[in-house]
């Protein structure tokens, strides 16, 4: 299985990723969330954690092998929790993941069928079963939820992409999320993944303080 790809974003659209690797380029199957992240990098090497499946009638003969990729493991083994659930395959998954996994999580965890319910293809009935079946077991991955499940005041939208990003750079989740809120406090106006995670940084290496 193809695990991981480090190659060069030659294109993006609304679905997938050109990755070339070496002289193979290969079509990578994008979560919506993923797209957004990654499009300022065309051009640039990216790294993706990939997973693949096969795609077809298995009676017809006629599968087709994907790969899917995220921005790093931990996204990977949500995808794979998240297509657990009843109903839910790899296609309808990638097109509902329009935001980024943290502030999904957390809708999970706290029982908020709204939220759920504002993403491609989730109606009230799959979210209930998408609660009911993955509540519980998504704390490590969610934004605004305690180690006991305690409901915290949530990350916005923006706040959120910019975790999944220093998280896909490396950084470990509890001190990107304290780095986070500084940097908001000190820069309120900063309301972009864009303009955050260049502050954080700052603040990070003690440029700022």
């Amino acid at each position: 299985m193809i695990a991981r790809l480090e190659g060069k974003l030659v294109k993006l659209n609304t679905e997938s990723a050109l990755v070339q690797v070496g002289a193979v380029g290969y079509e990578v199957l994008l979560p919506g969330y993923c797209i957004s992240a990654l499009a300022g990098s065309i051009g640039s090497n990216i790294t993706l954690c990939t997973m693949e499946y096969y795609e077809g009638s298995l009676g017809g003969g006629n599968l087709i092998p994907r790969i899917v990729g995220f921005l790093s493991d931990g996204e990977r083994e949500f995808f794979n929790k998240f297509t657990s659930v009843k109903g839910i395959g790899v296609r309808k998954a990638l097109r509902s993941l329009t935001i980024p996994i943290a502030s999904i999580a957390s809708a999970i965890e706290n029982g908020d069928d709204k939220t759920l319910m504002a993403l491609d293809g989730v109606g009230k009935r799959t979210a209930q079963q998408i609660i009911a079946e993955l509540k519980g077991k998504l704390s490590r991955f969610a934004i605004g939820v305690g180690p006991t499940g305690a409901a915290a005041p949530a990350f916005k939208p923006y706040q959120a992409e910019t975790l999944e990003i220093l998280i896909a750079w490396g950084e470990k989740r509890n001190e990107a999320m304290e780095l986070i809120e500084l940097a908001c406090k000190k820069h309120p106006d900063a309301k972009t993944a864009e303009e955050l995670v260049p502050l954080v940084y700052r603040m990070k290496q003690g440029i700022e303080v």
